[in-house]
């Protein structure tokens, strides 16, 4: 598979903090722990296996068993992976994401692919330690609205659950079947189908799907939603509830990141906690006067009051995107975050959060970012005289750049315009000396004269394109295609509308991807 490389600044698609980041610009530097590379792992083994105790391990190990009794057939190299985890030897490489129905948009097939990749990588350099790569589930998240649909073949798949509010990852699937499932294509592959119809939370879909996905290559989801887990949680539970220390050090961060031109990209609150209610609802703890409250409800707890509940039943606490971070980096041995452009500019404002509680902070990598270009587009993308990378550039551009390939004739009247411009400033000369009323008509009748002349290039302009209509027309279907409503394609599509007709995507993806690289790709079709 032909295979083309961009810098990301190129794309024009990426935040200038990403693209800063990439180039290693200094300013930057005090907000992340070490650049990825392949070098920068040796003394991330070092410190993150000084701070990961056998206890933490137990636990992860623990609750990793514990979820997967839900599972029929674990796929053996995912057993194994389970297993090597109990060894001090072992760690890891997570990514993250919302439990979007069907995997929702292609980057999150991407970030897993990533943490694939690193993980073998990482083997070959440091064959001493073993490498497992690990899924977050987001499964607390309570932003419904933001996971209960997907784009397919250009239509809207949308998913309206009876219970919203509380932890996604709870959520029943009750008539999922007839909104989604039944509605779907008839060629797209049974694991997707089975993975839903066979569960009955969220949780235990994505689970089933991203198994039948990524089993073979031994990916580990985790469920931090659990009451094991989340005794590793309250010392971080308690320390938040006396002092609110992570809104202070997120503050400073903020202050810090804005003065050097960027701008965060997550809101800290007094309080970075929810509470899980009685009623399953996951809703914002914060403090009024001499308690601390529980938002939409009528529940005010002491600081004291608080504390014991957390001490007793920490599941009832979640944290949210300031704390689930540092959550997760306590439970897992691990080395690197795979992530988005907009997730790195998040962990950036964290690394006080994690100095302040004396655990390691992730090195921080950008997922691979790519546009798969099927057999057909790219056949369209030749008879138009274009190659891949060319696709980048903004549509007036490309129209001309194939223009010049068809033989167009260029229409220009600038010459015209700065000819006609000093032929009004003669009269417009004249008229001043013989009578300078008549300057504002001069002045007037050259505006009309510029925009009769504007208005006639506008028209032969035309009239060069119409001559090559037709290939003007496949060359905005194209781009309307590769990047839908003028994004990226791996933020709009789902897999499936590469997966249905290209069985071999993932792995495909896994061979081409280089995540160390640091650079977006275009997959091509042969």
């Amino acid at each position: 598979m032909p295979l083309h490389h961009l810098d990301y600044k190129t794309t024009g698609a990426f935040s200038s903090l990403l693209t800063d980041y990439l180039a290693q610009r200094p300013e930057l530097q005090p907000y992340y722990h070490r650049f990825p590379a392949l070098d920068a792992f040796e003394a991330q083994l070092a410190e993150k296996k000084q701070a990961y105790a056998p206890e933490a391990r137990q636990r992860l190990v623990t609750a990793l068993q514990e979820q997967y009794t839900g599972l029929a057939d674990i796929h053996p190299n995912v057993a194994a992976n389970l297993a090597l985890l109990e060894k001090d030897t072992t760690f890891t490489v997570v990514t993250g994401h919302q439990l979007n129905l069907l995997t929702g948009p292609l980057y999150f097939v991407y970030k897993i692919v990533t943490a694939i990749k690193l993980c073998q990588q990482l083997k070959e350099r440091f064959p001493q330690h073993d490498f497992v790569p690990v899924y977050w589930m987001a499964t607390e998240d309570h932003d419904f609205a933001e996971i209960n649909h997907f784009n397919l073949f250009g239509k809207r798949y949308e998913w309206s659950a009876a219970e919203v509010g509380g932890p996604v990852g709870r959520l029943p699937l009750g008539g999922l079947s007839e909104a989604i499932l039944d509605q779907l294509p008839a060629d797209v592959p049974a694991l997707f189908h089975q993975a839903y119809r066979e569960s009955e939370t969220l949780t235990e879909a994505t689970r089933k799907l991203t198994h039948a996905l990524f089993g073979e290559l031994g990916l580990v989801s985790i469920d931090g939603d659990s009451p094991t887990l989340k005794q590793a949680f309250v010392p971080v539970l308690e320390r938040e509830i006396r002092e609110q220390a992570s809104n202070k050090a997120v503050q400073t961060t903020n202050a810090e990141l804005e003065t050097a031109g960027y701008k965060p990209q997550v809101y800290s609150r007094p309080l970075n906690l929810f509470f899980i209610t009685e009623e399953g609802k996951r809703e914002r703890l914060e403090p009024e006067g001499d308690c601390i409250a529980v938002r939409n409800t009528s529940r005010c707890y002491s600081q004291e009051e608080l504390l014991t509940l957390a001490q007793q039943h920490p599941e009832q606490f979640s944290p949210n995107v300031v704390l689930r971070p540092l959550y997760q980096e306590i439970l897992l041995p691990n080395l690197c975050y795979v992530g988005g452009g907009a997730e790195v500019a998040y962990w950036f404002q964290l690394k006080q959060v994690f100095a302040d509680n004396n655990v390691p902070f992730p090195i921080l990598l950008p997922r691979n970012s790519a546009l798969y270009l099927g057999r057909a587009n790219a056949g369209k993308l030749r008879k138009l005289g274009l190659t891949p990378v060319d696709l980048f550039k903004p549509l007036p551009d490309l129209k001309k750049q194939v223009g010049a390939t068809l033989g167009q004739e260029e229409v220009s009247l600038a010459a015209q315009q700065q000819a006609l411009a000093a032929v009004f400033k003669e009269i417009a000369d004249l008229a001043q000396r013989l009578d300078p009323t008549l300057v504002k008509t001069v002045a007037a009748e050259a505006q009309k004269a510029a925009g009769g002349v504007a208005g006639l290039e506008k028209r032969l302009s035309k009239a060069a394109e119409a001559k090559h209509e037709t290939a003007y027309s496949q060359l905005t279907a194209l781009k309307d295609k590769l990047f839908p409503g003028g994004s990226l394609q791996e933020r709009e599509d789902n897999v499936l509308s590469i997966l249905i007709n290209n069985p071999q995507f993932v792995a495909q993806l896994l061979e081409a991807f280089e995540p160390l690289a640091l650079n977006f790709v275009v997959l091509e079709e042969e």
